[in-house]
């Protein structure tokens, strides 16, 4: 029966990684297609809200027991928590504007490390040899699958930057998920974070699109950041029938749910080793869908990056040793 469970848990996280890994392949087609990053953004969060508040009336409904609702203080601060994934998507997105897919998603993955320093200081432990040499070789793979040492490619480093405070913002969402009212069901948890994401998109949109063609302070605002005055247009709402629906789903409502149930069966640990799924699940649908052109080093680069990932989160012999002691 708990193998059963395991295996549940571990089919969910694969499903839920491989889903999540198909998202920026679409976003860059949304892109070719003309539209802009607030506009996918905001298309994303708005339906990803309006499915996930639907399938939570539908719990309720049909639920027979009470299900447990949220303080006013946990909703606060969820909402806050769930601003960490509007800036994911936000900053990753913006990312794929100036990079290929299969490196953003190498950038993303950077979380890997950045979880561990996360981790050493909130626990004020320094990590251990195990995990220093994975981080090691995670850098590793990160210089061979973006493919540095080939300096005849050029790798924009404003692609470089947006995918760097990407990994550092979901590192953020990882850690408020996994510690925030875990009492609460999947779904109402992840439709109040979801609403604090909406907040930042929508925040965004406002600002980098809406804003600056009825104002003239803020549009000089904008300027500071970018000469690009493209993206300073009327929202097109084709965004929602075109892409949104398939962004909603593959981005907002079906990984975080298959997360949250498959996370407690497999454990963090083999959890962690089946999520990182999504990195060549990304890079496959680049070079099937986009063409990005992956070479032989940039794939033993990503091999690299899975196998620190793997080392990571393999029991140690103290874990072992605790967990016979408990059994005892």
């Amino acid at each position: 029966m708990e193998k059963k469970n395991i295996l549940k848990g571990v089919l969910f996280v694969g499903i839920g990684a491989s889903i999540y890994g198909m998202l920026a392949t679409f976003v860059k087609m949304s892109y070719k297609d003309g539209f802009t990053t607030s506009e996918v953004t905001t298309a994303q969060f708005v339906l990803g809200f309006i499915g996930l508040l639907i399938l939570n009336l539908i719990q309720t409904k049909t639920t027979k027991k009470q299900l447990s609702k949220p303080s006013p203080k946990e909703i606060r601060m969820l909402m806050l928590a769930g601003t960490s994934m509007g800036f994911t998507s936000l900053f990753y997105y913006i990312a794929v504007q100036y990079i290929n897919v299969s490196i953003a998603i190498v950038l993303l993955m950077q979380s890997v490390w950045f979880s561990v320093v996360v981790e050493s200081f909130i626990a004020r432990k320094f990590p251990n040899a195990r995990k220093i040499i994975a981080v090691l070789i995670v850098l590793t793979g990160t210089i061979l699958a973006t493919n540095l040492i080939n300096m005849q490619v050029k790798i924009d480093w404003h692609g470089i930057f947006w995918g760097l405070l990407a990994a550092a913002s979901f590192t953020m969402t990882m850690f408020t998920s996994n510690t925030l009212a875990t009492h609460l069901p999947v779904l109402r948890k992840s439709m109040t974070m979801l609403s604090g994401g909406a907040v930042v998109v929508l925040l965004f949109l406002f600002f980098a699109q809406i804003g600056p063609m009825y104002s003239d302070g803020l549009k000089s605002f904008y300027l500071n950041f970018t000469d690009n005055t493209e993206h300073i247009r009327p929202f097109d709402y084709s965004i929602f029938w075109t892409y949104g629906f398939v962004l909603a789903l593959f981005g907002t409502i079906i990984p975080p749910i298959l997360f949250n149930i498959g996370f407690p069966k497999a454990g963090l640990g083999l959890g962690s080793i089946i999520s990182s799924l999504e990195l060549p699940v990304s890079v496959t649908m680049a070079f099937m869908l986009l063409g990005e052109e992956v070479i032989p080093v940039q794939w033993f680069g990503i091999l690299l990056i899975l196998f620190a990932i793997v080392l990571m989160n393999l029991p140690s012999k103290n874990d072992n040793q605790e967990a016979i002691a408990s059994y005892h």
